[in-house]
């Protein structure tokens, strides 16, 4: 079991970048996968970006170049570094794995204004 809480979020400007956290509530480096998705108004949640224990990264292609996942073990805390965002990347990110089940954190908004 594990408890995800996500924070950065924010207001930005189209080009600019944020960096958005996902502590978790228990060590993450024997985690097989943990993920960000995001969901934005009136449409279906989808994945961002995954990361697995082993190092590998995956990316959505609308992200793909410009957001960029990592973990840090030592703080049990996995991040997405965004930049050149676009107004299209507006929506409530959301971390999440699986250990026997899933679980989400609450979200945290990106808007990203022209």
């Amino acid at each position: 079991q594990v408890q995800l809480v996500e924070s950065g979020g924010g207001l930005v400007q189209a080009g600019g970048s944020l960096r958005l956290s996902c502590a978790a509530s228990r060590s993450i480096s024997s985690i097989e996968f943990m993920a960000w998705y995001r969901q934005a108004p009136g449409k279906r949640r989808e994945m961002v970006a995954i990361s697995t224990s082993g190092g590998s990264t995956n990316y959505a292609d609308p992200v793909n170049g410009r957001f960029t996942i990592s973990r840090d073990n030592a703080k049990n805390t996995m991040y997405l570094q965004m930049t050149s965002l676009k107004p299209g990347d507006t929506a409530r990110y959301y971390c999440a794995t699986s250990i026997k089940g899933d679980y989400w954190g609450q979200g945290t908004q990106v808007t990203v204004s022209s």
